[in-house]
């Protein structure tokens, strides 16, 4: 059974409808993470993970939250008080 924060969450492309937005503990900690303008092989020394699962983790979250760049999901998780 794994962790899981739910935030609510305007999806980014279109529409009123309000889209709930399940990230586990793991994606909220590589979240937070990014807010100290690290590299992926910085963040995943401090992780002990390789590049290659940083890299896995933030594409789910960019998935999740309907972004495709690192000032998209930093400004999300500003707006939510995440990061």
């Amino acid at each position: 059974m794994s962790i899981t924060q739910r935030t609510s969450a305007q999806p980014s492309t279109t529409g009123d409808a309000t889209q709930e937005v399940v990230l586990s503990r793991r994606e909220l900690v590589v979240l937070s993470h990014l807010t100290e303008d690290m590299t992926l092989e910085q963040l995943a020394a401090i992780l002990f993970v390789s590049r290659n699962t940083v890299k896995s983790q933030l594409r789910s979250i960019y998935r999740k939250v309907g972004v495709s760049t690192r000032d998209d999901i930093l400004r999300w998780a500003r707006d939510r008080g995440i990061s």
